[in-house]
């Protein structure tokens, strides 16, 4: 995998762990996830109205979805905010602290070249039976236009 969606799996891992492994569970915690995941990056106060409008859709009681709430939106929230502190300070103008933002790493380390040393024209590497450059080369040329 790719390093955000590395990112992205380790986010979830909580939820993940709670499953027992079926396809079904796999999916349901995912989808936790990116909806705790959209509610982090949300601002604070709108984040119980956005929670509020998708209440409906959860099928849960009061006691059911007030336990959800608290103890796995607001941990995934409190999560969200430890290991991407930057997108938690968008309204920040100096590019100077961003630069150096876990974040910025993280999409920066997706920018290097997979395989260094690997001609264009070679078989890729990574066993698909495609060149190089047809396979996992091929984001180096978006990249570099």
């Amino acid at each position: 995998m790719g390093a955000i969606a590395d990112a992205i799996v380790d986010y979830a891992q909580p939820l993940l762990d709670k499953t027992d492994g079926s396809l079904e569970q796999v999916n349901k915690a995912f989808a936790l996830s990116q909806m705790c995941w959209n509610l982090a990056l949300l601002p604070e106060e709108a984040r119980g109205e956005s929670l509020a409008k998708m209440r409906p859709t959860l099928t849960m009681d009061d006691d059911e979805f007030d336990t959800f709430r608290r103890t796995v939106v607001i941990p995934m929230i409190r999560r969200h905010e430890e290991m991407f502190p930057s997108m938690h300070h968008l309204d920040s103008t100096e590019p100077s602290e961003a630069a150096n933002t876990p974040l910025t790493r993280l999409i920066s380390s997706v920018r290097t070249k997979k395989y260094p040393g690997t001609g264009r024209n070679e078989p890729c590497p990574c066993g698909s039976g495609k060149k190089y450059k047809k396979c996992c080369g091929a984001s180096e040329s978006v990249l570099k236009a």
